[in-house]
């Protein structure tokens, strides 16, 4: 019996921030996987490996977590003052699945760097030595964002001494800017980055109760609650909540009703559907505790705890789109985030995540009644791990 050859397809492996990804050029795609559809969604699947009944990806380029398991396309962007086009695809591991519904801020700063790497920028625009603000549509969630790439002799530099905790290797700084970050168009309270109206919901949750939450949508769509209330602390690493199937399917529920209060689905049963928006997270006042990487936290160095799940499993450090969320949140005063923190005021707050801490910004005001925020920051790294193709299997695509 005959069987097609592989399809060669040039692409190149990235780590961006703590997550990893296939990045693409538009233009390089088969023809039909260059318009969304099933075409797209076959072939990203059949690259990351998934779905995968064992949970390992061993025949494909994705590491079997939320985290690595990523795709990205680039292309050239028309619209004024920005540079390129960015959208990303979260493939599920073990159901054929790929979720178009929110960004990836970690590997937005892959998306800057890969921009000047593939020739998507203006020359004119990369100087000699120096930083190169590449300027991004995020076309997932219809946002621009600003990464700060440097460079040196007229390329990307992606060795330096920044430590990110949850990558083991020091890299150059790429400081990302996410300009109005809130999406403000879905919920009960529309207009508004928080959709119900309120900075602080009572949820009710089944098999759980009623819980007080923070809903917002900025970065990503989130779903914040305190850790006392579902029996933690805060300082808890991913042994604690991957290993117990009835910790992690009561998150779910908890994701569930917070993305049905958020206007996001229409029910519980539509949450399958949508794994990758809303996340949620459980928050924390300061305390000591052992990081993954054996580092001992201590509670003076930050000013609140965050844990958040992705895709069902408590995240390894923190996504960087919640990133943006949490620093949204806290400079919100009376938000479960804020009070976590210690309230009041703030532009800024460093959080304990599992791998230790990291540092975030926000610049939110109250205008007409409603709270806004007009950019969040944060610095985060990325370099190329391995470039060439990408083969798959030619039958089905």
């Amino acid at each position: 019996m005959a069987h097609a050859p592989q399809m060669r397809i040039p692409a190149t492996y990235m780590r961006g921030g703590t997550s990893k990804g296939v990045f693409f050029r538009l233009q390089d795609l088969p023809p039909a996987a260059q318009v969304p559809g099933e075409a797209r969604d076959r072939l990203f699947m059949r690259v990351i490996g998934s779905p995968d009944p064992y949970g390992k990806h061993t025949d494909g380029m994705g590491g079997a977590t939320s985290s690595t398991s990523k795709c990205v396309i680039l292309s050239r962007s028309e619209r004024a003052e920005h540079d390129v086009e960015y959208l990303y695809g979260q493939v599920s591991i073990d159901t054929a699945f790929v979720d178009w519904s929110g960004n990836c801020g970690n590997l937005s700063t892959a998306a800057g760097a890969f921009a000047i790497h593939a020739g998507l920028v203006d020359p004119a625009r990369i100087p000699r030595d120096g930083t190169c603000s590449v300027r991004i549509w995020q076309a997932n969630i219809g946002k621009t964002i600003i990464a700060h790439v440097p460079v040196s002799d007229g390329a990307v530099q992606e060795t330096g001494d920044f430590e990110l905790d949850g990558v083991t290797f020091p890299a150059a700084e790429i400081v990302l800017e996410f300009l109005d970050p809130a999406d403000e168009g879905e919920g009960e309270g529309g207009g508004s980055m928080f959709p119900t109206g309120k900075l602080v919901d009572d949820l009710d949750v089944p098999g759980v109760g009623v819980l007080r939450a923070t809903l917002i949508n900025a970065g990503i769509p989130t779903v914040f609650i305190n850790a006392k209330d579902v029996g933690f602390k805060g300082t808890e690493l991913q042994d604690a909540i991957n290993g117990h199937p009835e910790t992690l399917a009561m998150f779910e529920s908890i994701r569930a009703q917070g993305a049905i209060r958020m206007g996001l689905i229409e029910s519980a049963e539509q949450a399958a559907k949508r794994q990758h928006t809303p996340k949620v997270a459980f928050v924390a006042k300061p305390a000591d505790y052992l990081s993954s990487s054996g580092k001992t936290v201590h509670a003076e160095e930050v000013d609140l705890l965050v844990r958040a799940l992705s895709m069902g499993k408590l995240h390894h450090a923190m996504m960087g789109t919640a990133a943006v969320a949490i620093a949204t949140a806290a400079s919100v005063p009376g938000t479960l985030v804020n009070l976590a923190a210690g309230g009041g005021d703030r532009s800024e707050v460093v959080f304990g995540h599992p791998s230790g801490t990291l540092r975030v910004g926000a610049e939110a005001r109250q205008v007409d009644g409603n709270w806004t925020v007009l950019k969040a920051s944060m610095s985060r790294s990325a370099r190329i791990l391995m470039e060439g193709w990408v083969r798959v299997p030619g039958e089905g695509l």
